[in-house]
């Protein structure tokens, strides 16, 4: 894995620059003081998970995983604010370390990483308007615009067409990752919906092509916004 450290902290890059180090498939191709020069480098780099920092001078860690939009690496936070955690996980990070970062919980963090790097590679294609799926022995190219939603079951995702649904091996959060952004919108921890497919929403709930899909208190703001609800 190639690894970005961005952390505004000197003390706090050399902790984590020490603890990469001693993972064997661990590179760190290169440490930032700032989210800005972070962005920069990410222009010209390879990345694929970043070590970062919240409250930072000039932009924001918050800030700058927006700014890279759907393509962007893995982001695991190293702060030493707990009150960022919501906002965090809603952009669908990693995993959330509170400094002092100890050894056992950053390869805990690491793992998850791993797991997911190997799920995308093993289990997702994708380009702008479709994605390849592995079903069962077959790899099978799925439309975007055939999605109604996904859902999380257990160790599997399906994916919801208006016909059937296709259950791979998978995590939600791999599956996010793959699902362009203007498209799809994360409406509960075990649910990810198109936007455009929604009937209705009444009481928490969403109808879409007659089925229903649970809205969680922490993404209906969220929600409401992407579908321009006066």
């Amino acid at each position: 894995m190639n690894v970005l450290i961005v952390d505004d902290n000197e003390i706090a890059r050399t902790t984590l620059l020490q603890l990469a180090s001693r993972i064997k498939d661990c590179t760190v191709v290169g440490e930032c003081a700032d989210a800005l020069q972070a962005y920069n480098l990410l222009q010209q780099e390879a990345v694929d998970v970043i070590l970062l920092d919240i409250e930072m001078p000039g932009m924001t860690g918050l800030e700058l995983i927006k700014n890279l939009g759907a393509k962007r690496p893995l982001i695991i936070f190293t702060t030493s604010k707990k009150e960022y955690a919501v906002d965090a996980f809603e952009l669908n990070v990693v995993d959330y370390i509170v400094k002092p970062v100890t050894t056992s919980r950053f390869i805990q963090a690491i793992d998850k990483a791993r797991d997911l790097l190997e799920s995308k590679e093993a289990q997702f294609n994708a380009s702008n308007d479709f994605i390849f799926i592995r079903d069962s022995n077959i790899v099978r190219r799925l439309e975007l615009d055939d999605i109604l939603f996904a859902e999380a079951m257990g160790d599997y995702v399906k994916l919801h067409t208006g016909q059937r649904f296709y259950a791979i091996h998978n995590s939600l959060k791999a599956v996010e990752q793959h699902l362009p952004a203007q498209k799809f919108l994360r409406v509960h921890r075990s649910f990810i919906v198109a936007i455009d497919k929604i009937d209705t929403i009444r009481d928490g709930v969403l109808i879409v092509n007659e089925k229903t899909v649970p809205v969680a208190d922490a993404y209906r703001a969220t929600l409401n916004k992407r579908m321009n609800v006066l």
